[in-house]
């Protein structure tokens, strides 16, 4: 690795660039949000705020990121087809978060923009060191896209979940990236990614609990286009093992979330799509965390599986067993999470209380963001 002081430099002013102008912008798309009426009402046992919160505040991601990316970055025509698919993300998101879109015209939006990444030359190559055929590579690319727009649009359920999961994902493969470098791809995957990081930087403090703002479907979707449409472009086109191992780690949080609720779905009877209270985050508040609490695990848990990716790539003799103790770990939590029973002394403490002290911690309930739709 061989890191040029001026290209450090350029990522740093990215980053520095996309938070300055994600977090100037925020409070000006509350305001938008409240004008076109995007406000999510809580109407639900999912939805743990109790007034009208402003969404659509992953606009403001999105301004700092694109505007971060064509001051600093380079434009190809694979980076063509990612920022076309991600400007019909975000239009889709901004529709759904102001009318409340049905969840199949959205899965149609979201096959459209990535196969338009597909199409642009950025598809998974290789896997697991094998070369894949076109008419294997060219579904399984998009199926991967969509899958991780939706993952992370699952996992958005608590105040700064999403936004930081996608911060600290994004960071590491920003890393990965770093290690990689002088490679020209991995170079310009390092500017998509300080950009990503940045703008998730300047958002969170706007949606930290209690959020004064929602990211909305139109930042869940746009984040998780952009993080699964980088790794296929920057680590799934190598024939080494990492360029399958790093991102499924990198992603671990979301795609365990959503290969979980699918299953759960399905094993009910209902559609994959369909809502639910089901998810990795409402479990941990089940069990008696708080939301900042269940955040700070699930901060945890993608740093953990961040880390791993990261000596994963820098240290290859021993990736193999990094990867299996990383999977077994998450896994033994996930088992603990979904299986687990409910706090006890959350329990008791709530059957001992009086009632005017049940409605006082009724009150202090914490928020959920609003588009955990899905």
């Amino acid at each position: 690795m061989v890191l040029d002081p001026y290209f450090l430099y350029k990522i740093g002013l990215t980053l520095l660039v996309a938070a300055a102008i994600s977090f100037c912008t925020t409070p000006l798309i509350k305001l938008l949000a409240r004008k076109v009426g995007a406000m999510d009402v809580p109407k639900d046992e999912r939805r743990m705020h109790h007034r009208p919160i402003p969404r659509m505040g992953g606009l403001a991601i999105f301004l700092g990121f694109i505007v971060s990316f064509l001051i600093f970055g380079e434009i190809n025509r694979e980076i063509q087809g990612i920022l076309l698919g991600a400007v019909i993300i975000i239009i889709l998101g901004v529709l759904d978060d102001i009318l409340t879109l049905k969840a199949l015209p959205k899965f149609l939006v979201q096959l459209v923009a990535a196969v338009i990444v597909v199409l642009h030359g950025c598809r998974i190559e290789h896997f697991l060191g094998f070369s894949l055929p076109a008419w294997l590579s060219y579904p399984i690319s998009v199926i991967w896209i969509v899958a991780i727009t939706n993952a992370v649009n699952f996992i958005d359920g608590l105040d700064g979940l999403a936004a930081g999961v996608s911060a600290i994902s994004a960071g590491t493969m920003l890393v990965v990236a770093l290690l990689l470098v002088p490679d020209g791809t991995a170079m310009i995957s390092a500017i998509l990614l300080a950009g990503i990081v940045g703008a998730c930087i300047g958002f969170i403090p706007f949606n930290f609990n209690p959020a004064s703002i929602f990211m909305g479907d139109t930042g869940s979707t746009f984040l998780g286009f952009m993080l699964a449409s980088v790794s296929i472009f920057g680590l799934f086109k190598t024939y080494a093992v990492i360029s399958f191992a790093v991102p499924f780690l990198v992603l671990g949080l979301p795609i365990f979330d959503i290969c979980f609720a699918v299953i759960r779905r399905l094993a009910k009877g209902q559609s994959p799509m369909h809502a639910d209270r089901g998810h990795v985050h409402h479990r941990l508040i089940d069990m008696g965390f708080s939301q900042k609490q269940a955040v700070a695990i699930s901060y945890l848990l993608s740093a953990i599986l961040g880390l791993s990716a990261v000596v994963l790539t820098d240290r290859g003799e021993i990736q193999a067993l990094i990867f299996l103790a990383a999977v077994v770990v998450v896994g033994a939590i996930g088992v603990g999470l979904i299986f687990g029973k409910r706090h006890q002394l959350k329990e008791s403490e709530s059957d001992s209380l009086p009632q005017s002290d049940e409605s006082e911690q009724t009150r202090d309930t914490q928020r959920e963001e609003p588009h955990d739709e899905n």
